[in-house]
């Protein structure tokens, strides 16, 4: 198991992916010991590394088995209801 966290390596403009147009690309890339996950997004540097920052809680989050505040109840007849 990998004990580094996820953490924002970079945040780049960038020309826009093959196939895609517009302007305000950024690529970013996300690292963790030794992978990386690399991604394309568009928008502000500001909006884009606001999302990269949510993007890496919700990976650390994750690996590290955290759950919502909440989970489903589906003894309800098949309906969900979110319990507290």
């Amino acid at each position: 198991m990998i004990e580094d966290d996820y953490e924002i390596v970079s945040v780049e403009s960038t020309v826009p992916p093959e196939h895609l147009g517009g302007t305000g690309w950024h690529c970013y890339v996300i690292g963790q010991g030794t992978n990386t996950i690399r991604g394309y997004q568009q928008g502000s540097l500001e909006a884009v590394r606001q999302s990269v920052e949510e993007i890496v809680t919700r990976l650390n989050e994750r690996r590290l088995g955290k759950r919502g505040l909440g989970y489903l109840d589906m003894s309800n007849h098949g309906k969900a209801v979110e319990r507290k």
